[in-house]
């Protein structure tokens, strides 16, 4: 059911609670005010949209029961195969990958990124239940057609635990149509949204060489004698 369906079954329901309401009380149906019905179910389309995109995200709103753990933005992480190459008998180095969370209060969907291939997922929620929050997708993995004769398109599943609240972490494994499983491990995030991988690594690109110039500030303050400091070595 949309939201615009949703709020005006509300407000018909409102309103006949109301008229009924003034009827018993009066002994008649006053219905002068029912002029305000459009003006009340555009402010509360407007407020429960606002709810729905941003307010739900807020800190005090997260601490409320019943709302969602929020894990929207691009996390950077690995994929670690689990799989065992017949020939060498050792599994392949985990690959850097980029999760792409877009959530709102009722939906969530997720898209997984790395050099090779995208997984979009089909369907997807965070379920948050006696304090433990977790996130459990299905998805399609399309990779690149230079990678296909190695690498086929395939269905998969994956379940990732949420540390922490707001979130800080995200950890846990996948299986594939094609027999293989892994492990999943995020924990960097930025609350921007990335269309692809190159998007997501400049991302973060800037986030390190951000904190680097912090870094490389404070050791240069803590370096640098102050000036009362120097006027006693020299009196």
């Amino acid at each position: 059911m949309s939201r615009s369906i949703f709020v005006k079954i509300v407000a018909v329901v409102v309103l006949c609670v109301f008229s009924a309401g003034t009827w018993i009380t009066s002994g008649k149906l006053n219905v002068t005010w029912l002029q305000y019905f459009s003006a009340s179910v555009f402010l509360a389309t407007t407020l429960l949209a606002i709810w729905d995109l941003f307010l739900w995200r807020t800190i005090p709103a997260q601490l409320l029961p019943g709302v969602p753990r929020s894990i929207r933005g691009t996390w950077k992480g690995t994929v670690a195969s689990l799989w065992d190459d017949p020939q060498t008998g050792e599994r392949p180095s985990p690959v850097e990958v980029y999760l792409v969370v877009r959530q709102t209060f009722k939906s969530v969907s997720v898209n997984l990124m790395s050099k090779e291939s995208t997984s979009s997922s089909s369907l997807a929620q965070v379920v948050d239940a006696d304090g433990t929050a977790a996130l459990s997708y299905l998805y399609l993995n399309q990779p690149r057609t230079v990678v296909r004769e190695r690498s086929s398109i395939h269905h998969g599943s994956a379940i990732l635990e949420v540390a922490r609240k707001p979130a800080c972490r995200l950890s846990g494994r996948y299986w594939t149509d094609r027999d293989s499983r892994g492990e999943l491990k995020f924990e960097q995030r930025c609350h921007r949204i990335a269309d692809d991988f190159a998007e997501a690594a400049s991302y973060f690109s800037a986030l390190e060489s951000q904190t680097l110039t912090l870094d490389k500030n404070v050791l240069t303050s803590k370096s640098v004698p102050s000036v009362d400091h120097q006027e006693e070595g020299h009196s």
